[in-house]
């Protein structure tokens, strides 16, 4: 729990018991959840949790740096606790999202020369067919 309000608190982000649930779910399950997924794990426990809630949590964790949002998957936007540099890839087959370590020559934003233009994000999605849909296919 202390790791969570850390991590709002190192974003500037005014901790409230949804923000707290919502952040903690996004770093224990690195599934790269969408919001309905984030509201049906989260609304037995907090009744009064709303989408809207969840949607707006999310954007303002996003806003502020402290979770990434994919739109990897043309049909769902998904969410990501991990904001070290890394890549993403889409299983076209299974509709899993994994990360991907990146190659050292992946520049940071601030490193990266645009001719003037301030560069605030960089997003590497990657789609084929995963290790275990391709072992699948083969047997």
């Amino acid at each position: 729990m202390e790791v969570v309000l850390e991590r709002l608190q190192q974003h500037n982000i005014k901790p409230s018991m949804q923000r707290i649930a919502i952040m903690k779910y996004l770093m224990d399950h690195r599934t790269h959840p969408t919001v309905d997924e984030i509201y049906t794990a989260l609304s037995p426990t907090i009744p009064t949790l709303s989408k809207t809630t969840v949607y707006n949590t999310l954007k303002i964790l996003s806003e502020q740096g402290a979770a990434q949002t994919l739109t990897i998957d043309e049909r769902n936007t998904c969410y990501d606790a991990d904001i070290t540099p890394h890549a993403h890839f889409l299983c076209k087959h299974c509709g899993k999202i994994y990360d991907l370590s990146c190659d050292a020559s992946i520049k940071q934003t601030e490193e990266i020369d645009m001719d003037g233009y301030e560069v605030q994000e960089i997003h590497y999605y990657y789609k084929g067919i995963c290790k275990q849909c391709k072992e699948k296919k083969r047997s």
